[in-house]
């Protein structure tokens, strides 16, 4: 069975290990895995030194992970696909160093007892009743369904528990040096007391006006660059979406009746309430229950906290009188938000707090109809599409073009000069940007599918070179461009001028300045209205260093007046030292047991069985 790594500080319980392990191997119950499901009386995938790893041990570990991953990605996927992911041999290195760390224990006699175990089990939620105790049957039927007997369900807690001991006994010594934590902590905790002075397009003597078309020429042709289209592709396309075709579909009146029939309970929806229920294990706990929330001694939040569950824990949702069962009438009873019960319900007496009226809700065909017409329209929409998609695919097979494509069928033709960010037109889907960047002179066009089901055919009449667009087309552009950069130069001259003053000792009140002054800022602290570059700058300069820096249509007067370090004394601040000291030690630890589990590795010699590996892979 694998097992994460530990962390610093982490507590061990056998009976998170052992509850997980249980819910795994009824999981897999489900799935029919088994000894003699792979043939041949094999019993091991392999064996680290002598200790087997289980065939059914690696079946239980790899479905696991597959199950994570198929959660991860929100789709199936096949166990080859899981293994072009390099699952199954994440599973088996796994499985070699929790048979290492075993056979390690093994060697240095760390072991658990029978009543530690024992304890641990009686703990387990999924082994107890509703009361809360320990329900044997419950237990007894677990692990029968999972495919264990008592005996080698505890062994796996014994197991654990003992390679959980050694993990804790490799790790135990991690510390954060000072040598560490401090540097990190000046750093993320080193203060600034700095001014800034703002200088704008106001503050310059001389406004800067429009450019000559001399100038306009040079700057263009300047900065050519920043003015210059990326090379693309002039393509040619046919395409057909499922809005062409809208004009074209009928939809039944006879149809959308059906539908709305069939989406009655949308369309209908019947009186509902807010519904919070406990159940207790006895109708005296309950009607004790309800005396105190009758009373006021309790609410129904902090008696549900008593039990230790919380509101969601408690929470129905908005339910109708059907889903309620025998609790029904003692809810809907209530005119206004209130406590019902206790009813004996299914799972034992019940109280509940109803916390709303949603009242019942109907909406006539007539009304429906246009929603259900515009579905049922897209969706036929779509269906015709699928259905002429071989017949499209057959015309290129024969040898037709992509403009003979909407020529002679219902797609649509036409061409665009593509470029890498343009998404206008047939641009838009991300389908077609991804088709345009892969299509390359002389490839046979394919039918591919947009993303609302459309379907498109593109080929590539020829490459386009980076072009510069012409300066006609965009000089509003160019000549704002021209503006903001003389604004920017005339002000630097200004601030070049103030920051010489200041580094001869002049300070902003003697030059008739007011800067905004800041006092006791970190790296991470956000100046309002000011470029988010200031706050590097001023965190890479010395005391009464000053510097200016350029922004969009702005320059700033930096100058710094003191660096502090950090007070230990501040809450925040020791803190923030105990976070960086719990990070650091958290990743030494994890450093130590990998070298450690590495080195038991190496030390252990390792054996797959490929054929039973396959087996077991054949299974899924």
């Amino acid at each position: 069975m694998s097992k994460s790594k530990p962390k610093s500080g982490q507590k061990f319980s056998a009976k998170n290990i052992a509850a997980g392990f249980l819910m795994a191997l009824l999981a897999l119950s489900l799935l029919g895995f088994g000894v003699e499901g792979f043939g041949g009386g094999a019993r091991s995938v392999g064996s680290v030194g002598g200790r087997d790893i289980s065939t059914n041990e690696y079946a239980r570990a790899l479905q696991n992970e597959l199950r994570v991953l198929q959660s991860q990605s929100g789709q199936s996927i096949t166990m080859e696909q899981a293994r072009l992911f390099g699952l199954d041999q994440m599973v088996l290195e796994q499985l070699v160093t929790t048979a290492a760390l075993d056979n390690e224990a093994d060697r240095l006699g760390v072991s658990t007892g029978d009543e530690t175990v024992q304890g641990e089990i009686l703990q387990i939620s999924a082994f107890q009743g509703l009361g809360g105790q320990f329900d044997r049957e419950a237990y007894r039927f677990a692990l029968q369904n999972a495919g264990l007997n008592e005996s080698e369900f505890e062994d796996s807690i014994r197991e654990d528990v003992a390679r959980s001991i050694l993990q804790l006994a490799v790790i135990s010594a991690a510390r954060a040096p000072d040598m560490l934590t401090t540097p990190l902590l000046n750093y993320q905790a080193q203060t600034r007391d700095y001014s800034i002075l703002a200088l704008g397009s106001a503050d310059l003597e001389t406004p800067v006006g429009m450019p000559a078309s001399a100038d306009l020429q040079a700057f263009y042709d300047a900065n050519i660059d920043s003015y210059t289209l990326p090379e693309g592709k002039r393509l040619r396309y046919a395409w057909l979406t499922p809005d062409m075709l809208i004009d074209t579909v009928e939809i039944e009146d006879s149809i959308l009746r059906d539908a709305y029939e069939a989406r009655a309970s949308e369309f209908r929806q019947p009186e509902r309430r807010l519904v919070e229920r406990l159940v207790f294990s006895d109708m005296q706990q309950a009607e004790a229950a309800v005396a105190r929330l009758q009373s006021g001694e309790i609410t129904f939040e902090d008696l549900a906290a008593e039990r230790g569950l919380s509101i969601e824990d408690t929470d129905m949702g908005d339910v109708t009188r059907a889903q309620l069962g025998t609790g029904a009438d003692a809810v809907f009873a209530l005119s206004e938000p209130g406590i019902a019960g206790p009813v004996e319900t299914s799972l034992g007496p019940a109280i509940f707090q109803m916390n709303g009226i949603l009242a019942a809700r109907e909406t006539p065909f007539e009304d429906a109809a246009p929603q259900l017409r515009e579905e049922l329209v897209a969706d036929r929409a779509r269906r015709i599409l699928s259905d002429d998609l071989d017949m499209f695919e057959d015309l290129l097979a024969g040898g037709a073009t992509v403009e003979e494509l909407a020529q002679e069928t219902e797609m649509r033709g036409g061409e665009i000069d593509w470029r890498d960010g343009d998404t206008s037109g047939i641009a838009a889907y991300q389908a077609f940007r991804a088709a345009a960047r892969e299509v390359q002179q002389g490839d046979f066009a394919e039918i591919q599918i947009l993303d609302d089901g459309g379907l498109f055919a593109v080929e590539l009449i020829e490459d386009l070179p980076p072009t510069p667009r012409p300066l006609d087309d965009i000089r509003t552009q160019v000549t704002r461009d021209w503006r903001s950069a003389q604004i920017v130069e005339n002000l630097r001259t200004l601030a070049d001028e103030v920051a010489g003053s200041l580094r001869d000792g002049a300070d902003f009140a003697a030059l008739d300045l007011t800067p905004e002054r800041f006092e006791g800022m970190t790296r991470t602290d956000f100046l309002p209205d000011l470029p988010r570059d200031l706050v590097s700058a001023a965190f890479d300069m010395s005391p009464d260093d000053v510097r200016v820096v350029a922004g969009d249509e702005r320059v700033f007067i930096v100058q710094l007046h003191a660096i502090s370090d950090p007070d230990l004394l501040l809450d925040d601040v020791a803190n923030l030292r105990d976070a960086l000291s719990v990070q650091l030690e958290q990743s030494l630890a994890q450093d130590l047991f990998t070298y450690f589990s590495s080195a038991l590795r190496q030390s252990q010699p390792i054996q797959f069985n490929q054929q039973v590996i396959d087996a077991v892979h054949a299974n899924f």
